[in-house]
């Protein structure tokens, strides 16, 4: 899937088929459930969930949890927008899963 597909997917009521977990939290805060994305990326330990995990904290302004996450995922902490981290992640988790 392509980030432009995963996009356009936000506008349905379910998410696509097939996504892993930390997709899966990133395709239900694409949808405004920070909530729910939060509970899947906590349950998710791998990096990628770590990572989503990261984003969700820097969304919610707790920039210390925020930074033991990224630290967990072996990932420097994001300083631009958060739209753009959004993408950054989606489009890098994307291409792992294609691969």
């Amino acid at each position: 899937m392509t980030i432009a597909g995963f996009k356009t997917s936000l506008d349905q009521q379910l998410p696509p088929a097939g996504l892993t977990p930390a997709l899966l939290a990133l395709w239900w805060d694409g949808k405004g459930d920070w909530d729910r994305s939060h509970d899947i990326a906590q349950e998710d330990h791998s990096r990628a969930g770590s990572w989503v995990h990261a984003y969700l904290h820097r969304k919610e302004g707790d920039q210390g949890n925020a930074a033991y996450w990224y630290a967990r995922a072996g990932k420097a902490v994001f300083r631009g927008a958060l739209e753009a981290e959004w993408e950054q992640i989606a489009g890098d988790l994307l291409l792992e899963n294609a691969g």
